[in-house]
């Protein structure tokens, strides 16, 4: 009797162990996005930041005028700009979900 309850403990105690890994390793970023460095996301950044961000942003394409006027307004409203040159946009939904009148997306 003794040793089932001590069995039991031990794999209580190991799936315990195995839960508080899998949180701890979601929130340092192992196969995800980095839930304690707010360097990405809605409200990331402070207005005056706008202008480097969407400089970066926008300079591998050749529209850059107009990349960077609606990066900059998208920037202003949202304070967010995703990482890289295109793409990544679900990482700010303020910048990924703001459309034109005819649907297609604002923010570059």
């Amino acid at each position: 009797m003794a040793m089932v309850k001590f069995v039991s403990a031990l794999l209580l105690s190991l799936l315990a162990i195995s839960m508080l890994q899998t949180m701890v390793m979601a929130n340092h970023g192992h196969g995800g996005h980095h839930k304690g460095n707010n360097q990405y996301g809605p409200g990331s950044l402070k207005s005056y930041q706008c202008p480097s961000q969407c400089t970066r942003r926008c300079s591998k394409t050749q529209y850059h005028k107009p990349c960077m006027f609606f990066c900059q307004k998208c920037c202003s409203k949202c304070l967010c700009v995703p990482p890289g040159f295109y793409g990544n946009k679900a990482v700010c939904p303020c910048y990924n979900n703001w459309k034109t009148k005819e649907g297609g997306p604002k923010c570059p």
